[in-house]
């Protein structure tokens, strides 16, 4: 084996075939829900529940508490997007692409803080605070939290906090030894950064985005 797959890949060996597999499907439904956030396409919601409902089920295997509660809040919000995104504001209109309001961005920070809170509390209550990489979880699930709520709000600026999220994850489950998913994060960063340029050209262009 060579040592380059080794060392990117030599810890799936211990894993049992079919989690390898649904951690691949769980990634390409991931990315697949991305692209479409991207294309600003109503498919980036049931692409999402697919994915986040496997990943549910995969980390809560490898006792990754916090990753599981990001997986299971992604999963209750995509059906909350869903929903606002395909709500009709007015005859012919559906919710337009925004920036956010002062008083989102004070609910944004609530969000953030809440869930400092809360994870504190399931990581003291569940006695995960037995690495470094815990207080990094802590951190990345308030920061996408917050980047999911404002997707479903269709809020452009849910892209900086994804883009945020997503640089930090890269290092962290590639340290965990989940590679797979250190590379699906790596191409979230690229789709992130394009899809804040896509949707501000949306926003420029017509502030009043019709669902596609």
């Amino acid at each position: 084996m060579s040592p380059i797959f080794e060392f990117l890949f030599g810890q799936y060996r211990d894993y049992e075939t079919y989690q390898i597999v649904l951690e691949v499907i769980a990634v390409i439904f991931g990315l697949l829900s991305v692209w479409y956030s991207k294309q600003n396409n109503i498919l980036v919601y049931p692409t999402g529940i697919i994915s986040t409902s496997i990943f549910v089920f995969l980390l809560y295997k490898w006792g990754l508490l916090g990753d599981m509660m990001i997986n299971a809040y992604y999963f209750i919000m995509s059906i909350y997007g869903w929903y606002v995104w395909t709500r009709k504001v007015s005859d012919t209109q559906f919710t337009p692409i925004t920036r956010t309001t002062k008083k989102e961005q004070q609910f944004s920070v609530i969000i953030f803080i809440a869930t400092l809170i809360f994870v504190y509390i399931v990581y003291e209550t569940f006695d995960k605070w037995t690495s470094w990489t815990a207080y990094v979880d802590t951190l990345t699930t308030a920061i996408f939290f917050v980047g999911m709520w404002l997707m479903a709000k269709r809020k452009i600026e849910n892209w900086i906090f994804w883009i945020i999220g997503d640089l930090i994850t890269v290092p962290l489950y590639f340290y965990k030894g989940y590679t797979i998913s250190s590379f699906q994060y790596l191409i979230f960063t690229i789709i992130a950064v394009y899809g804040y340029i896509a949707w501000k050209k949306i926003l420029d262009k017509n502030p009043q985005t019709l669902l596609r």
